[in-house]
């Protein structure tokens, strides 16, 4: 066998079939087919944040509906069972989700328009409180330093960032000692909530980064997004949306770094199996990439819009979450532009939850 087909066989012993079509002779990302999981209730849509609970399996989600007038959004907090049975569901009215993590019983929640940490009991009813545990506020000033950019030809370009100090708490990610780590998306920034599983009614949100690469002065205007740890624990992966770009600081606060480029709307990030998972939602694709930023796994696409008005694959994937050995992916169809008639996403009537079969752990 010679060296090509011998990378070929390492590569399909560690990632698996999975749904592959690569031909025999051929080296690149496995790709991947998704399958439909759930359709949201009626008059839900935009599902964004997505999270599971270990110990049964039950799948947690939500929405991010920013229409104006307020008063036409209906955000939910939906609870549905590892088979995909609605159980139960909580109502956010006016302000959307972004972010939910599960931590010890607990479904914590980035409630973006109010720009608030919250929690709920995992296991919630419509009557279910929910608890206050932090709170986002302005920072000063309210985004990093400009960011210097070095042209080819050897001249240099200033990026200058505007914020009105909005925040914009959008992805989340417990350590091992219940930590957690939150990206705001507008200001550019990282923060730290110690002990965040135990510490209210007193919880300190610190910010442990600004550095220029967490904002972004793309066309997609969301900055820092998805957040995870590799496996130690020793390096903090961050997703910068509209700059496509997955960025790397070593932890507890080092410098930033950038692991790959051109991830088009990197959004919802998650370390399974030996990869880092992101949803790029504007490539219509869920990426599977190792930690030196290679593409070795390509899930989904999008195949049009169905006769129950939902996403047939993938449009605008928003999260990623791991259940066994599936993965489920958030649709959030969510328009961008002010324009009629230039986004799929302004067909959708009916939004949905998709799924793919994870290929083989890595040995």
């Amino acid at each position: 066998m010679n060296a090509s087909g011998c990378l070929l066989a390492m590569a399909l012993a560690v990632f698996g079939a999975a749904g592959s079509a690569q031909a025999a002779d051929q080296e690149g990302p496995v790709r991947i087919k998704v399958q439909p999981f759930v359709t949201l209730p009626d008059n839900v849509r935009h599902p964004e944040g997505l999270a599971s609970n270990p110990a049964n399996r039950e799948i947690y989600v939500g929405t991010f509906d920013a229409r104006m007038p307020e008063s036409a959004r209906n955000n939910q907090l939906l609870r549905y069972s590892a088979d995909g049975r609605l159980l139960a569901q909580k109502s956010f009215g006016p302000t959307p989700l972004t972010g939910i993590e599960f931590a010890d019983g607990k479904l914590y929640i980035l409630n973006f328009g109010a720009s608030k940490l919250q929690r709920i009991d995992a296991a919630f009813t419509s009557a279910t409180p929910v608890e206050d545990v932090a709170v986002f506020t302005a920072l000063v000033p309210p985004t990093p330093l400009p960011r210097p950019v070095a042209n080819p030809e050897g001249s240099k370009d200033i990026i200058t960032f505007g914020s009105s100090g909005f925040p914009a708490p959008n992805g989340m990610v417990f350590d091992k000692a219940r930590n957690l780590y939150v990206s705001d998306s507008f200001q550019g920034a990282i923060y730290r909530i110690e002990r965040a599983t135990s510490c209210a009614p007193s919880c300190a949100v610190v910010p442990i980064s600004r550095d220029p690469l967490l904002a972004t002065a793309g066309t997609l205007p969301f900055g820092a997004n998805g957040l995870a740890f590799n496996a130690d624990e020793s390096l903090l992966y961050i997703n910068n949306a509209g700059d496509g770009r997955l960025l790397r600081m070593p932890m507890p606060a080092g410098p930033l770094g950038i692991v790959a480029e051109s991830v088009h709307g990197a959004d919802g990030l998650m370390f399974h199996r030996g990869l880092m998972w992101i949803a790029s939602n504007q490539a219509d694709v869920v990426l599977g990439l190792d930690e030196k930023g290679r593409t070795v796994v390509r899930a989904g696409e999008f195949d049009g819009i169905g006769s129950d008005g939902a996403p047939r694959g993938l449009l605008f994937p928003a999260s990623t979450v791991a259940q066994g050995d599936w993965m489920i992916v958030s649709n959030l169809a969510l328009p961008l532009t002010p324009a009629e008639g230039d986004e799929w996403e302004e067909k959708v009537t009916r939004w949905n939850l998709v799924r793919f079969k994870l290929p083989a752990p890595a040995r």
